[in-house]
């Protein structure tokens, strides 16, 4: 299972990872559609709950999913007792009695992970459904184009004092899919290394196919920008991680 032994490595790991760039998007988000009331927030795919707890601290009402337990676990050991957040455990493709919610968001290319056209329809059908009226939705992917230029048959590696890994990364069968087979070496309390390995899957599709998949369940007034910058909306295609932002009007 990914993020399953991973876990305990994953925020080390992630350490650089711009968290709080995702936060000032979704904020900025909220400011731009200062006519929608968001209160609640529901985080699918929140891994360790990094970017659930910051908006937390912000002062919005957050419910945190994801399909390991493991990474929920250690969402909650980190999680300040004073901060109310939600964590369910559940798959994002087969999602059932979540609540409603004014704002869904699934950041750091968890989408990705939704391979098959049929479960991505789905999931979005969900969200959907569960969002309050005027509710929106911002997730991010990888770009077809960061794909193919930039992961496909590379190969990337990291060490540090108490952890290593190896991370190859190979094409799949169909275009914007990819394979990671990852390679981790973890210190344990008698300085012996631990060796472990995990396989992640990965696809990502056209903007115009996200576009479709979204209007199809119900979405409108679908936005399309790329690389953490709300006006950066032109080109979208050459940027490495593409941003949808879909509204809901009944």
């Amino acid at each position: 299972m990914a993020y399953s032994k991973m876990a305990t490595l994953y925020d080390r790991l992630m350490i650089d990872a711009p968290y709080d760039d995702w936060v000032a998007v979704i904020q900025e988000v909220i400011n731009s559609y200062s006519n929608r009331q968001v209160n609640s927030i529901v985080d699918f795919g929140c891994g360790t709950g990094v970017i659930t707890r910051k908006l937390t601290v912000q002062g919005y009402d957050l419910t945190g999913i994801d399909i390991s337990e493991d990474m929920l676990e250690l969402a909650k050991k980190e999680t300040d007792p004073s901060l109310s957040i939600s964590w369910l455990h559940q798959d994002i493709t087969k999602l059932n009695n979540i609540p409603y919610m004014d704002m869904a968001i699934s950041c750091c290319d968890v989408v990705n992970y939704i391979v098959n056209p049929s479960n991505l329809a789905e999931f979005f059908n969900s969200i959907y459904r569960s969002l309050n009226n005027n509710g929106l939705f911002l997730f991010d992917v990888h770009s077809l184009l960061h794909i193919e230029e930039n992961y496909i048959n590379n190969t990337f590696a990291d060490v540090t004092d108490a952890a290593a890994y190896i991370w190859f990364c190979q094409p799949g069968d169909r275009e914007g899919e990819m394979i990671h087979e990852l390679t981790f070496f973890e210190e344990d309390q008698s300085g012996k290394y631990e060796r472990y390995t995990e396989t992640h899957h990965q696809r990502t599709f056209s903007v115009e196919f996200y576009k479709k998949l979204l209007f199809n369940s119900g979405f409108n007034n679908i936005q399309v920008f790329a690389d953490f910058s709300f006006e950066n909306k032109i080109n979208v295609e050459e940027g490495e991680r593409i941003f949808f932002l879909a509204g809901k009007n009944d």
